[in-house]
């Protein structure tokens, strides 16, 4: 029996702005390399044309990928290699749980989220990121839940840094369970901080990215932003903040429950982590999956999720995401 051939389809776009276009292939085509890479098409580019040839289903793909990254430049923004990758894995629009009730959110990838700090613009790139950054927004406690590198920490690290310099609040405290993860504590050099800083360190590099290093230091140093261990925030009340616990997934149930009743007046907080990284000694329940089991019926809390295709890092994270994913599932 012969196989049959899928239906091959040619789709001719067309770029009216030659200097977009120019940004739009990338250098030396990469970006078209890419997606004809990862669709299994042919684009060939005559003038201010491109003509896309493959499976009818992976032409319509890459059209939308190329008209949806062609509006990111005609509204100024910037399209790398990351935004290509991130359209491929979507396509347009994707569907994202952004809600406590777990409701689908549909948003279209080109709608511009901007986050404004003191050295950048931040943008989510993903339909779930930005119903996660809108969240952070709407809501006084939120939690981001998902794999490693979907920008979990990182984007609420630049609301908090975005509200701080707007003036919606005080001060900003990031905080991390220092949980050890093979290796004990006493074991390394040095006094408590020295002890510690390695397990905060992914925070003060979210913060480097947004704020200029003598300002950082000196508001480190006024205690306008405070870098701790969860266990330093028992006993405190945190009042006008917005508060970070990262990692959160390595809190027990108990200090769960010390670090969200710290929730103050004129305060936000968001709490994130991954649950297929739970570091805690076995047996010990984690108070990150006790949280999501108690809090989700409790109206202006929110729950948002991410997936292996919310990964903004290196494509090899998302495939690597995935393969341990099904290797859980078999």
């Amino acid at each position: 029996m012969t196989a049959t051939m899928p239906p091959q389809t040619e789709t001719v776009l067309e770029f009216p702005d030659n200097r977009l276009l120019i940004d739009l292939c990338g250098a030396y085509d990469a970006h078209l390399a890419s997606i004809e890479k990862a669709l299994e098409v042919q684009i060939v580019r005559r003038g201010n044309q491109l003509s896309v040839l493959g499976d009818t289903g992976a032409v319509s793909q890459a059209a939308s990928v190329l008209n949806t990254a062609y509006a990111r430049l005609e509204g100024g923004r910037t399209v790398e290699q990351a935004e290509i990758d991130s359209l491929l894995r979507m396509g347009d629009t994707e569907v994202g749980t952004g809600s406590r009730q777990g409701d689908q959110i549909e948003m279209p990838i080109g709608e511009a989220i901007e986050i404004q700090t003191r050295k950048k613009r931040v943008e989510p790139r993903t339909a779930a990121q930005k119903a996660y950054v809108q969240s952070l927004f709407d809501n006084e406690l939120a939690f981001g839940i998902g794999p490693a590198g979907t920008g979990k920490t990182y984007l609420a690290v630049a609301v908090g840094v975005s509200m701080f310099i707007g003036g919606h609040v005080d001060r900003i405290i990031l905080s991390r369970p220092a949980v050890e993860a093979g290796e004990k504590l006493g074991y390394l050099p040095g006094d408590m901080k020295d002890k510690v800083d390695p397990y905060m360190q992914p925070l003060y590099d979210a913060l480097n990215d947004f704020l200029p290093g003598k300002q950082l230091a000196k508001l480190i140093e006024e205690k306008k932003i405070e870098i701790a261990p969860l266990a330093f925030m028992r006993g405190r009340t945190l009042s006008n903040a917005f508060v970070v616990l990262d990692e959160a997934q390595n809190a027990t149930t108990m200090q769960m429950k010390m670090f969200l009743t710290r929730l103050g007046e004129g305060s936000r907080m968001v709490i994130t982590g991954d649950r297929t990284q739970i570091d805690l000694p076995r047996g010990q329940a984690s108070g990150l999956q006790d949280a999501e089991r108690l809090l989700t019926a409790i109206p202006k809390i929110s729950f948002n999720y991410f997936t292996s295709k919310d990964v903004v890092r290196h494509p090899l994270v998302a495939a690597i995401i995935e393969a341990y994913e099904a290797d859980a599932e078999a």
